[in-house]
């Protein structure tokens, strides 16, 4: 009896393959195969780096002075001041009193880098990126090639 018991299931089990098997496939899809990217990476020849520039202006308000004892100071004293103020340098400068000064806005303006266009040559064309840096004399670019595959028509 216990072999009767182990067969039945087995032939259950047989039939419903053979049902599988024979069933009739479903109707073929059109399918899309992603075409792998081929990627590779070269060097390009640099050909010009132009700089591109963020100008910053800022105004401070600072106190001038007028001589306190009344004649001007010669021109050439006066640029020496100049640029000692500008380089920050002025060791010990003038006590003044203060009835002689006055606020006055000074203007300063401030250049800085923030991109850099690139114009490079690869294969004999000639292409421009704009880049974060300057990337000196040879440039690594990234070359992807794929085929075009026209679009499967569905009418027949």
């Amino acid at each position: 009896m216990n072999r009767l018991l182990l067969q039945v299931p087995i032939l259950a089990l047989s039939g419903a393959v053979a049902v599988l098997w024979t069933a009739p496939a479903p109707a073929q899809q059109h399918t899309t195969v992603l075409q792998a990217e081929n990627v590779r990476f070269d060097y390009a020849q640099v050909l010009r780096v132009t700089p591109v520039y963020q100008t910053l202006r800022a105004t401070t308000v600072e106190q001038q002075c007028d001589p306190e004892d009344g004649k001007a100071d010669s021109r050439l004293q006066r640029v020496l001041g100049t640029v000692r103020e500008a380089l920050g340098r002025e060791r010990d400068p003038k006590p003044s009193t203060g009835e002689n000064c006055r606020p006055v806005p000074v203007e300063r303006e401030f250049r800085r880098p923030i991109a850099y266009d690139v114009d490079y040559v690869y294969k004999g064309n000639r292409f421009r990126s704009r880049l974060p840096e300057d990337p000196g004399n040879k440039l690594k670019v990234r070359v992807a090639v794929t085929p075009v595959v026209a679009p499967i028509s569905t009418a027949r």
